[in-house]
């Protein structure tokens, strides 16, 4: 089923790193397939799927970044239809950097969430401690800035979709998503 006519409350999201991975895996957008970028260097993994939302565009230049909560690991390549329930303010080397956290719809474990106050604060704490210090042997800073609501997480991501439309049009593309 094309969820698509329902975004933003509604997001396909591409997954690029399953749950419990130590291994960065980042779809090459001009190839069209997924590489591994990186094994993180940290004592740590991913403790949620990671990817990004289809048919946007962050101000980094990426696609917008999305974390999925989802009860078993998927696979990178693997599309998800979500909601966001909020998303984490951050900056990072390249600058600012938001990520949004997600349920995902196919998961009765999870779908009848829709904000971060259903979300358990150990996992949000735990989402926050895993990006502060993912990066850390690496040399590279990372700083968290609190979450955000629905409201403003459901406005970026407008506003991301429309600079990916913009993009697409400066092309001379037809957006899809």
């Amino acid at each position: 089923m094309d969820r698509s006519r329902e975004f933003p409350a509604i997001i396909e999201v591409f997954v690029e790193i399953p749950a419990r991975s130590r291994n960065k895996y980042e779809f090459d957008e001009e190839a069209g397939v997924m590489r591994l970028d990186r094994v993180l260097s940290s004592a740590v993994y991913y403790n949620f799927d990671y990817g990004f939302i289809e048919g946007t565009r962050a101000d980094d230049g990426d696609h917008t970044d999305a974390m999925l909560l989802i009860d078993e690991p998927t696979f990178p390549g693997c599309r998800v239809w979500a909601r966001p329930v909020g998303g984490l303010r951050m900056r990072d080397e390249k600058g600012v950097d938001f990520k949004v956290l997600c349920v995902a719809l196919a998961d009765p474990l999870h779908r009848h969430l829709d904000s971060l106050g259903q979300v358990a604060p150990q996992k949000l704490r735990e989402i926050e401690h895993f990006f502060e210090t993912y990066k850390m042997l690496e040399d590279k800073s990372v700083e968290t800035d609190g979450w955000a609501g629905v409201a403003e997480t459901l406005e970026l991501l407008r506003s991301d979709r429309a600079r990916w439309i913009a993009e697409q049009a400066a092309k001379g593309e037809t957006p899809h998503g």
